[in-house]
């Protein structure tokens, strides 16, 4: 989810042009006043779309396939044709219904939209046995690069959360020319293996818990138990969301994409390589050498922060923000947690629009 790094300094303070080939309704949420580092530029936002309950939307009209890398990607789609693309991007322990309310708002503005399952999720499969399952972050960003390179798209807004704004925030710091603006929630993720070996604050220790149990054989095989891999997730679903009101055909929904044959292989192996107690592939170093350096992004942003996450930290977008060197504005959204496009889909979407308006 977010980076450690990141939430431990602001605990203890106060806390790709060439692309790579590598073969149940709530009340709306009340977001805080914008705070803009362009209001002297004299930019306005787009006209406001429509509110929208989340909820009002439980499927998506068109989902397709499509060889991409190293996978064959499952992905929905909305809006016309030859539209200006957005694609979202969903994170653990979701899926592309995270983005069921935004999909249609988006279209409405004749946006593409392109929602896809990551790599061990949904309908996204792996198209060789022999491919190692690695979840280490390139490697997922990679698969979205590849993904844009089948589809015809050379540039796109990209916006997500969890997995997808670390996805998304590193496509954009190492091929900026490939995103034309970026709506990130919770900031600025990209991990830095090494500097994740620091201790954090207890209490943000204890938030992770899910990580550490994943460091253990019990935590594998309970993500390979179909029963108890369930109630793991809908137990994080309910800690990491505490004002959302779903109910279990939302959380069912969802759930069928954890049925993917890869799917506790690649969570597990995404948390252990970020805590360093499992290996990447050379493939990636030059990637992931690049990451470590924590490098800017200076594509137009958005970044959200959703204010009953436990993963929020302190400041107000403070603690990332030098890591934003084009056009920005930061909003945090009050009353909202983690999975924040279903819970609060008409501001996600304002976001989208507002950022391809920089």
């Amino acid at each position: 989810m977010i980076n450690r790094r990141t939430f431990g300094k602001a605990m203890a303070l106060g806390t790709g042009a060439a692309a790579v080939s590598l073969t149940g309704p709530q009340a709306a949420p009340v977001a805080a006043a914008p705070r803009s580092d362009r209001s002297a530029s004299g930019r306005t936002s787009a006209s406001p779309l429509p509110d929208i309950a989340p909820g009002t939307h439980t499927t998506f009209d068109r989902m397709r396939h499509v060889t991409a890398g190293l996978l064959n990607v499952g992905y929905a789609e909305a809006g016309p044709a030859h539209g200006p693309v957005v694609i979202c991007l969903h994170g653990w322990p979701y899926d592309i219904h995270s983005f069921v309310d935004v999909a249609p708002l988006l279209a409405s503005r004749g946006y593409r939209v392109i929602v896809p399952y990551l790599r061990g999720h949904g309908s996204t499969r792996f198209r060789s046995a022999a491919t190692f399952r690695n979840a280490q972050q390139s490697a997922v960003a990679l698969d979205i690069v590849a993904l844009m390179d089948a589809l015809g798209i050379h540039r796109a807004v990209l916006a997500g959360f969890d997995w997808g704004s670390r996805t998304a925030d590193i496509i954009a710091a190492l091929w900026p020319e490939r995103v034309k603006a970026l709506v990130s929630v919770s900031g600025y993720l990209i991990t830095n293996v090494e500097a994740q070996q620091e201790p954090l604050p207890a209490r943000a220790e204890h938030t992770w818990w899910y990580q550490y149990y994943f460091s253990t054989e019990r935590g594998r095989r309970a993500m390979e138990d179909a029963d108890k891999r369930r109630e793991l997730c809908r137990l994080v679903w309910e800690t990491v969301s505490p004002t959302w009101d779903f109910d279990d055909a939302t959380f069912a929904r969802t759930a069928t994409a954890f049925e993917n044959p890869d799917y506790a292989d690649i969570v597990i192996h995404n948390y252990r390589w970020r805590l360093g107690l499992a290996e990447g592939e050379r493939r990636y170093d030059r990637y992931e050498k690049r990451l470590a350096g924590r490098p800017v992004i200076t594509v137009p942003t958005i970044t959200l922060d959703p204010e009953r996450d436990p993963f929020t930290v302190p400041g107000n977008g403070s603690s990332y923000r030098d890591r934003f060197t084009g056009a920005y504005e930061h909003r945090t959204l009050t009353g909202i947690g983690h999975n924040l496009p279903q819970e609060a889909p008409a501001a996600f979407a304002q976001a989208v629009v507002d950022v391809d308006h920089f």
